[in-house]
This record gives structure tokens, sequence and C-alpha cells, in this order.
């Protein structure tokens, strides 16, 4: 690992509201896992301050289970935790631990989760798989397909700044840049 890529993944992960604010998460150690900056959570979870409390969210390609913690710490009731890379989920569920959290955490592919997860609805869906691997629109195609967001419930896809992804199954919200990183909000499409 070189020293501008230790800097990036090897910083110290903090709770940065709520319940567990402050608390420092396990110190990520592998290269492929981008935990999302405290910077940007914080923005993301500052925007979605009336919709977390009392939510249930899906954490899904969670690498650190960073935002789902947070999502936790700020009130919402439930969160669930996928992703298909043992080390994401190893990384996860000892951040869990480590705040005495014990939600559900699966170790599988989204597209298999999603298909299990049919019939369930999300407030909030936590959407950043990894950058450049063409795996948004499927994703999205599939929340849409098992329509487990709730009628009021918001997608937050975070991805590199300038990445063409076809939001069309949804209405865009907002979108907000920190840097080289775009978040994109959006919403069950109006039938207006």
């Amino acid at each position: 690992m070189t020293k501008l890529s230790r800097i990036c993944y090897n910083y110290a992960m903090k709770v940065t509201a709520g319940k567990y604010k402050g608390r420092v998460l396990n110190e990520n150690t592998f290269e492929h896992i981008r935990p999302t900056a405290d910077m940007v959570k914080q923005s993301i979870f500052n925007k979605l301050f009336e919709k977390v409390n009392g939510a249930k969210v899906l954490d899904l390609f969670c690498g650190t289970g960073a935002l789902g913690i947070e999502a936790i710490s700020r009130g919402a009731r439930d969160a669930v935790f996928v992703d298909k890379d043992k080390n994401s989920i190893k990384l996860t569920k000892s951040n869990l631990q480590k705040l005495g959290l014990s939600p559900s955490v699966y170790l599988c592919d989204y597209q298999e989760a999603l298909r299990k997860m049919q019939g369930e609805k999300f407030d909030i869906i936590l959407l950043d798989p990894p950058y450049k691997a063409g795996l948004y629109e499927n994703a999205l195609k599939l929340i849409e397909k098992y329509d487990i967001l709730e009628d009021d419930g918001v997608i937050v896809c975070e991805h590199e700044r300038g990445e063409k992804i076809d939001y069309s199954l949804y209405d865009k919200a907002d979108e907000k840049q920190y840097g080289i990183k775009e978040v994109t909000y959006l919403t069950k499409k109006s039938s207006i």
C-alpha cells in the first residue's frame, strides 16, 4: 500500500452524530474498501435529518458499515447490511460488535439480497457500490422491480463525480458534490 493509499483508506472513521457520536470505528486496512469520508457522511445524514429517525435502512455494498451505523446512531429503528466481500462483512460485523449492535448482516451478492428482500420496505437505501463497476443501474432496476423502497423513501447514491448513471426510473431530488465524489438523492417517480 502506498503512502497516499494509507492516508486515503487508513484514517480513523468516527460516528459523526447521535447516540454513538465520536465513537471510533475499527480501522480499515483493506485498500479495495473505500469508506465514506466523515464530512460526506455527516452531510448526507444532515440532509436526511427528518427521514432517519425511526427509519428502516438498507446499507447495500456496506463496505465498513459506517453509513448504516451512522443511521442507527441518528435514530434509525433498523438497518440491514449487505456486501459480497468477506473482508467488508468482517469489518462491518466488528464495527457493529464494538458498539454493541446486532442488526442483520448478509454476506451475499446485491442481486441475491434484493431478491430475498422482496416484500420488505425500506425508508432509506444507501447505495455505494465499487466505483466503475457498472452496478448502479442494475441495483436501481432491482430496487424498483422488487418494490422495496417506501413510497416516501429515498435512495442515496454515492459515486464518482461526473459518472454517468441512468436515473430514469426515479426522480432526482438533489445532488451534491464533494471533491471527487458526488451524492445523488433519488425518490420514487411522482404520479403527476
